[in-house]
């Protein structure tokens, strides 16, 4: 008689280091591959490096986090903002509504560090402001003034604790070290200074679509929630952490209109070989596309495009 097989033992939350509640799912390495290969022309092998599957596990906080969180590289990233149409980020005169209650913590002449900071766009929103954009990958104009292309890391060599506010619009969810990442960020603002994150958050409108790509490792390795922003506010000091919700606007309304477009709804299964699960999502895309033409704002009382943490450095 065959031994039963050990149960997988349940990795850490990347915030509190308490073992994770529940495995969502198990995903094929494989078809995770194939999926980012024909949907998008990304060869997501090298961030993979050589690993055979992953676990999309909640922990007690209810994040979501795949295991293991394997971030993807330059070359993921390089190739992936060839084949995203600009239109699908935010831009001056077309932000995230994240970045207008972000905007209403930041003082006239703040000193402003946007990590992460791909366009720009949220500089249009504090133009009252001090701007400094930092992303190693800056995707925006050569030559720029206002961006840094460096790791936050090697920022802090030089201007540790030089900003008034420090932001990170959905860059949090990208990297396998978010409480690191956090700490640096606690560093780079003053006694008393801003630290202000954007994230994609579950349950939303994104993690219903069947086979979201951009919700998926190498790209998304986390999804928040409300009581794991807290969390993580407390586990590197700041205080008097609050979170808001931020409405759709017309940059992120194409997600709401595929979710709400798409014939299969996710719920404890988020990706999955199936052709239905296919179709569904190409007819959620199109027929979404036409909604978003017509509607590019949804007004709607659901979850919101995202959740922001405003929080401060302690002033002592």
């Amino acid at each position: 008689m065959a031994s039963p097989t050990p149960p997988t033992p349940h990795p850490p939350c990347p915030v509190t280091g308490e073992p994770a509640t529940r495995l969502v799912q198990w995903v094929s390495a494989r078809f995770l591959i194939d999926l980012w290969r024909y949907t998008l022309k990304v060869d997501v092998r090298p961030s993979f490096k050589g690993t055979r599957r992953f676990g999309l596990w909640e922990s007690p906080t209810g994040l979501y986090f795949f295991d293991p969180m394997l971030q993807g590289d330059a070359g993921f990233y390089t190739s992936l903002y060839a084949r995203l149409n600009i239109r699908h980020y935010p831009r001056e005169g077309h932000p995230r509504a994240e970045f207008r209650l972000a905007a209403r913590h930041v003082a006239e002449g703040a000193r402003v560090l946007d990590v992460g900071c791909g366009f720009g766009a949220f500089r249009h929103e504090v133009r009252h402001a001090r701007y400094t954009g930092l992303d190693p990958h800056f995707s925006g104009e050569p030559g720029s003034d206002w961006a840094r292309i460096e790791t936050l890391t090697d920022h802090l060599t030089s201007n540790e604790g030089g900003y008034d506010v420090a932001s990170a619009f959905q860059v949090l969810e990208h990297v396998e070290d978010p409480v690191g990442m956090l700490t640096d960020m606690v560093r780079a603002v003053r006694p008393g200074g801003t630290v202000i994150i954007g994230v994609p958050h579950v349950p939303a409108a994104h993690t219903r679509i069947p086979n979201y790509l951009i919700n998926a490792v190498p790209h998304h390795l986390t999804w928040w929630t409300k009581d794991a922003l807290l969390a993580i506010a407390g586990r590197v000091g700041l205080v008097n952490a609050r979170v808001e919700t931020a409405p759709w606007a017309d940059v992120d309304g194409l997600v709401y209109w595929m979710e709400r477009c798409s014939p299969v709804k996710c719920r404890d299964r988020h990706y999955r070989h199936s052709w239905a699960w296919h179709a569904s999502a190409l007819f959620g895309f199109l027929a979404g596309w036409v909604m978003w033409k017509i509607k590019p704002v949804p007004k709607t009382r659901d979850e919101g495009a995202s959740l922001l943490l405003v929080a401060e450095k302690p002033a002592g």
